[in-house]
Formats: C-alpha cells, structure tokens, sequence
C-alpha cells in the first residue's frame, strides 16, 4: 500500500526543544525519512543532528549532499546551506537567502512537494516572521499534507501563524502531540497525485543555485518599485499569495521580512541624516564664533541663522524616529 514516506520540518526561534521532543517520541520503526531545516548562522557547528543522533530511536545525521533518503533516518541541513530533496536524494544548495536565511524553510517545503507530492508531510515550528508559510502553502499545491505547531503552544507564534493564514493548513497541535500526528499520518494511505506547479520547481532551482537574471524572474512575477535590501537590486512581486518578493539575484523576501529588514534601513538613514545636520549645526555655530573674533559682523549672523536652522532640522529627525 502507498504511504506517505517523506517528513519535513522547519523551525527557528524556540523550534529546538520541540524538534528535540519529536524526535524522541518517533518509533525506531518510522517508515519515513524526516528532514529537519532550522534557521543557524553561518558560522554554527551542526550541532543539532549530534543531539538528535543520540536522544532517539531514529539516527540523525548532518545531511550531505548526493546521499540517498533512506527511512528511519533523520537529516539535518547544514549551516549556510539550503537543504532540498531531489526525488529520492538529497543535495544541498548554496544558492540566495530567502527571507534572509540559508538554510531556509520554504525550499525544503517546496522540493518535498515536488518530489512526493502526496507522500510529503510538512510541518512548520515556532519562529518569527514568515519563512515556511509560502513554502507549506506550495507543499499543500503539489497533494501533501500540512501540519503547524499550535500558536498558542509555540514560543514564537508568528511563522505557525502566517501558516495559517496564508494556506488551507490540513492539521495543528501542540509540541506534545506532533509525534504522535506525524506517525499516524505517515500510516495513512496518501491522497491523489497533482501536477507540481511550474513555478514551484523554479525556485526550488533558485534556491540549489540556479543564475537568475530579470528573465527567469520575470516567469513568477512582476517589478515593483522597491529595492532588495541583500544586493540593492530591484525587486519583483511573485505572483500568488502570500505576498512575497524576489530580486533578479535571486534574494527572496515575504513581505513581513522585507519589512523588517527595510526597517533597520530607515532607521539607519535617520540615525546617518541626524549625525549630519548636527554636523553642520556644531560647525556654523564655530564659523560664527571665529567671524566674531574677527570683528565679521555680517558673517555671525548668517552663520548663527544657519546654525539655527540645521537645529530645528535635527529636532524635527529627531521627533519623526521617536514617533516610528
């Protein structure tokens, strides 16, 4: 009998202990591979899968790229690289951040689809922001199931959230009861078989490194006025929802995250706009202060003038950043 055989997870901030639980209450005969991407910097050690190796029945390991899936194991993506699933391979691509991130969660998601369709489970964490939501969303486009942790249980509400919001989510629980869900489901008989989306095993591609240029792009979205906060570039809206946005690099960005990092950037201009006014106003009040020692009657007062002006300036800069 058919059966789904493929589990992805992803999860970032307050997602560990939970992944950590899971893994421990999955039976050491799980016919499933499960398939594990957590945000981590670029520098971490992949620690992770160590821990999961010897705190459960399933062994773990940091995944490596070309090893086939095999069931009853656990692979973990490695640091700075995104991990996808290859029909039955993994490969593990260096290709642009999404949402920030490499490893990011939406690839995962997507290449699962794609290459079980039915027979994939994916199941988002806690986290901020929204990586994993567009990603679940297309997994549930290509026939597979859909599972968030429950918000109300999560440390960081907001990716199981978006999830919910933005796709028809098939199941959610709380940490306690995903091992349990995961193993029932991986027993039940998979739904019908869909056409992967077009799209979908485009960025998949994107994200295992393929070039992107304005034309590739331009197969999943539009320009918008907006700039890539990575490269500078210009962004394009993909088409569908969520809303989300990659640039002609290939950086890609839900509009949650775009605006996070857009919001670093604006208060970077003001902090950069409010040095240099103040700047200005210190050296008009001195240039004022040596026309006086030289008797340039005129020159004070235009210097003090200017002085003056550059100050209300700083003071209004300075009112807008607190009111943001």
């Amino acid at each position: 009998m058919a059966r789904r055989e493929i589990i992805a997870i992803g999860g970032s901030a307050g997602s560990i202990a939970v992944i950590r639980q899971i893994c421990r209450a999955l039976p050491a005969d799980l016919h499933a591979s499960v398939l594990i991407a957590v945000h981590v910097g670029a520098g971490n050690q992949n620690l992770l899968a160590d821990i999961l190796d010897s705190g459960g029945p399933l062994p773990a390991s940091t995944a490596v790229d070309g090893e086939p899936l095999q069931e009853s194991r656990i692979y973990v993506a490695p640091a700075d690289h995104h991990l996808v699933v290859d029909g039955q391979f993994i490969r593990l691509g260096r290709g642009p951040r999404e949402n920030m991130a490499r490893p990011a969660i939406d690839p995962l998601f997507r290449s699962v689809g794609i290459s079980a369709g039915p027979n994939a489970i994916g199941v988002l964490l806690s986290g901020m922001l929204n990586d994993g939501a567009s990603g679940l969303a297309d997994l549930k486009r290509c026939g597979g199931v859909t599972v968030v942790q429950n918000p109300l249980d999560a440390i960081e509400s907001e990716m199981p959230q978006t999830a919910l919001l933005a796709g028809d989510i098939d199941y959610r629980a709380p940490a306690n009861d995903l091992a349990a869900l995961l193993s029932r489901l991986v027993r039940e008989e998979p739904g019908p078989t869909l056409t992967p989306p077009a799209s979908v095993a485009l960025e998949v591609a994107i994200a295992m490194g393929r070039p992107s240029d304005s034309g590739t792009i331009a197969e999943i979205a539009y320009p918008v006025p907006l700039n890539c906060p990575g490269c500078g570039g210009t962004l394009s809206q993909i088409r569908g929802s969520p809303l989300r946005f990659r640039c002609q690099v290939g950086h890609g960005y839900t509009a949650e995250a775009l605006a996070h990092e857009h919001e670093g950037s604006i208060d970077e201009a003001f902090r950069i706009a409010l040095r240099i006014i103040v700047e200005r106003a210190v050296l008009m009040e001195k240039m004022a202060h040596d026309a006086l020692q030289a008797g340039r009657t005129a020159a004070v007062a235009t210097f003090k003038e200017r002085a003056q002006e550059y100050r209300r300036s700083a003071a209004v800069l300075m009112d807008a950043a607190l009111k943001g």
